[in-house]
Order: C-alpha cells, then sequence, then structure tokens
C-alpha cells in the first residue's frame, strides 16, 4: 500500500474503505473492507467478469470474453483517486481501483483501462488533451412504481414545477438545501464542480466541471453522479441522470468541451502563432464528425438514449459543426486562441464517463492521424438537416462492430465485449410489453 493512502486513511481516522471499479455500464462494483484488512491486503481481487454487467445485472456469455473459468482480477488502488465518503455515518473512505491482470497487464475490458489506453496515443506526440464536461440532469419526485411517469418534485415553496425555467434563479433557490449539501460534499471529496444553472426542462439542473485531464474528471463524474444521487435522497427526493426521463421534456446530455495542448509548451496546438484554427483542429474535428456515428452506443448507451436525440430538443441529431451554434453536435464556442476548444453535445449523461471520453478523444486522434477533413461550418439551424446518428440502438450496435479503426484505437477483445453486453441490453428491453402497447393495441387491432 502506498505512503499516500496509508496517511490519507490516518489523517481521517478511517474505519472502513470503499474498494471500487466501474463496470462497463459506469455502474460502482467493488467490496468493503475495514481498514486493516485493506491495509494488509495491498489489492482486491474480483471476478474479471464484473466488468461484463449489464444494466439490469445480467451478464452475455462471457467464456470468450474472460475465459471458461471465470477468473479473477487484480485491482489496485490509485492513490490519487481515495475520498472521504461525505454522507458515511463513521469515517469511510473510497477509493478507485486499476483492474490487471495476474502478469500487470491492464485488462482490456476496464472502462478506465480504455481510457489510458486511448491517452496514451496522445502522450506519444507529446499531447495532452484537456476536457471540461457539462452534466444535466432531474431532480424528480420519489417514484417506487416504474409503470407510474415521473414528476418534478416538490420546492421550498410547496409547490412543484410546471412549467419551463430555463437559467431561472428563483427556479434554483426552491432546492438551495439540497444544493448546499451537494457543494458541500462536492468539496469534501474534493470535486472540481463550477456553474450551477437551471436547464430548460420542469426539475432539470446542469453542473459543469472546471477544464482537466481526462482520467482525473471521469473519476470525478463517476464520483458526482453516486454523490448527487445519495444528497436528493437525504431530501426526499430522486435524482436521475437518464437521458429521457420525462416524455414531453427535453433530454440530459453530458456535453464534453476538448482541447489539446502541448506538453513541452502548454500552447493550444488547435490554434496556429497567429490566432487562427490549426490545421490539427479541423482534422480533430473532422475525425469526431468521422467516427461519432459509429461509437453511438458509447456516447448514446441505453434505448433511452435515443429518445433524447430528436430536432427541436435541444439535442443534436447529426454532426454538423458551427461556430457558437448550439442546433449542431459538434459547436466551437466563442473564445480567445488559447481556448480554443470543440464541445461534442452528442453524448447523453447516462454514459460511462470514461468511455464517454475515451471514445471522443478517439475520433478527434483518428481524424487527425488520417488527416481528415471536415465539412465547411453550419450557420443557420442544423436541426433542419437530416439524421445522421443512428436512430436506435441496435443500428448503433450493429455500426461500432463492423469498424475497424474504432477496434484499432480501442481493442477488438474491448469492443467485442461492449457490443455483447448492449446486445443483451437491448434483447431484454425487447421482452417488455409497455404502456402504449396495451393501451392502443389491447381492444383496437
Amino acid at each position: 500500500m502506498t505512503p499516500d493512502i496509508q496517511a490519507f486513511l490516518a489523517e481521517h481516522r478511517i474505519h472502513e474503505v470503499e474498494c471500487v471499479i466501474s463496470d462497463m455500464t459506469g455502474i460502482a462494483r467493488g467490496k468493503i473492507l475495514p481498514r486493516d484488512l485493506f491495509l494488509a491486503a495491498g489489492e482486491m481481487r474480483i471476478p474479471k467478469s464484473v466488468l461484463l454487467n449489464t444494466v439490469n445485472g445480467q451478464q452475455p456469455d462471457n467464456g470468450p470474453f474472460v475465459g471458461d473459468t471465470d477468473p479473477d482480477m487484480v485491482c489496485l488502488p490509485d492513490a490519487a483517486t481515495v475520498r472521504v465518503v461525505p454522507w458515511a455515518a463513521e469515517p469511510v473512505a473510497v477509493v478507485i481501483h486499476d483492474c490487471q491482470e495476474w502478469d500487470g497487464r491492464p485488462v482490456q475490458l476496464s472502462p478506465r483501462a480504455v481510457l489510458r489506453r486511448v491517452l496514451a496515443l496522445y502522450e506519444r506526440q507529446g499531447w495532452k488533451p484537456v476536457v471540461a464536461p457539462e452534466m444535466e440532469f432531474y431532480l424528480v419526485a420519489r417514484n417506487t412504481d416504474p409503470d407510474v411517469p415521473l414528476k418534478p418534485p416538490i420546492g421550498r415553496s410547496g409547490r412543484a414545477e410546471t412549467s419551463r425555467q430555463a437559467y431561472s434563479i428563483d427556479a434554483v433557490n426552491e432546492f438551495d438545501p439540497l444544493f448546499e449539501d451537494v457543494y458541500d460534499y462536492c468539496e469534501k471529496m474534493e470535486l472540481n464542480v463550477d456553474t450551477l444553472i437551471h436547464e430548460i426542462g420542469a426539475g432539470q439542473m446542469e453542473i459543469n466541471f472546471f477544464h482537466d485531464h481526462p482520467l482525473g474528471l471521469a473519476d470525478e463524474v463517476f464520483f458526482f453522479k453516486r454523490t448527487l444521487r445519495e444528497v436528493a435522497l437525504r431530501h426526499d427526493m430522486f435524482a436521475t441522470f437518464m437521458a429521457k426521463p420525462i416524455a414531453g421534456e427535453p433530454g440530459s446530455a453530458m456535453h464534453i468541451h476538448q482541447s489539446l495542448v502541448s506538453a513541452d509548451t502548454g500552447r493550444n496546438v488547435f490554434s496556429r502563432d497567429d490566432g487562427s484554427a490549426s490545421e490539427l483542429f479541423m482534422h480533430y474535428l473532422a475525425g469526431l464528425q468521422a467516427y461519432i456515428p459509429q461509437l453511438m452506443p458509447m456516447f448514446a448507451p441505453y434505448v433511452n438514449s435515443y429518445r433524447r436525440l430528436a430536432p427541436f430538443m435541444s439535442a443534436p441529431i447529426n454532426v454538423r459543426w458551427g461556430h457558437d451554434n448550439r442546433t449542431c453536435g459538434l459547436r466551437v464556442p466563442k473564445s480567445g486562441p488559447e481556448a480554443r476548444r470543440i464541445e461534442n453535445r452528442v453524448p447523453g449523461v447516462d454514459v460511462n464517463p470514461y468511455l464517454a471520453m475515451a471514445a471522443t478523444l478517439a475520433c478527434g486522434w483518428l481524424g487527425m492521424r488520417d488527416r481528415l477533413q471536415p465539412t465547411e461550418p453550419t450557420a443557420d439551424s442544423a436541426w433542419n438537416v437530416s439524421h445522421e446518428l443512428p436512430r436506435h440502438l441496435e443500428d448503433a450496435i450493429e455500426a461500432m462492430r463492423a469498424c475497424e479503426p474504432v477496434k484499432e484505437v480501442l481493442g477488438e477483445h474491448f469492443v467485442d465485449a461492449f457490443c455483447a453486453v448492449k446486445e443483451l441490453e437491448y434483447a431484454t428491453y425487447n421482452r417488455v410489453i409497455s404502456s402504449w402497447e396495451r393501451e392502443h393495441l389491447l381492444l383496437l387491432v
């Protein structure tokens, strides 16, 4: 065990340690160990097949991906991720682990390893990606019956929102006690959250993160989702990161701002010395246009995700790009040369943060490697453009599995396993008979 972790546990008088990894869905899996056992063990052993869990707790045939004996993997704590769990009754720590094979190689199925693999491509070129996620989510009233539609929660006034209140300060103030706890917990967990706003939907909010290294920010998003859900429960409501939780309301995204700096000079390589956009910037942008449609299961991982991607609902249906154009899938915000960046508006907030960041960086990498050229910028509304993204999860899985450049960058073993997980989720969804079918088909056909 590293001295940093030992010192942290001693300083905070930790009794237990939550040892966690992210599976492919982004759910935290792992073990809770007493402090002394955690220190003595120095590692966590857990079946490799845990990474293959679907969101509803099933697994595809895992033999081709982990072997017929379902062996353990070795999970080692990353000292940079150790945090205090602020809502625990006694002093508890949480630490994210890296998944390794017995010979020390990274487990290819691990989302954290997939992101590291993509980042290594940039490192070999002397580049450092910088990202900043914007996370939209809904606060909703407690709901224990999945057949009942979700509703906005009751605020301080005793009333629920009945209309859209985009950027309303008063609408945010309705939930001041909750957000005071959110910021308190985030401070204790060292999560670098920035702006809080009320989004378009009733009960829909957005919290932005300061720009930073992709791996560290993926860790923070991983922690933040759990933190927000815990705070909401303590205020007698739910926080949901579903992409489209309420019919008729806008969906929730995790927009990812991304730029690229030189590891040697710290300069933004998306800009030339004269302040204009560089060739690398254009190639990166073209890579996003070319490969986002091939990687949609990592940006829109569930059937529900595709309900969000609809025109005139503040979500993109294509991969057009434009200057400060929010109708495009790819927006280039107004900025100075040192802050030149691209906002990928396609990902839903239901993504696994490690995989969404790996995917968007992989797209940009392929564009730069192959010197792709983007389309002309879109100056008017891109909602009038035809769909350029898969409309259903099944089509998206087929496109991802067939894309050889994606397999090369992310790893063929991972792509095959990830698609198998998504196919099983889609198959289980397809067996559900919806309320729409009962309402319109039961007595009319």
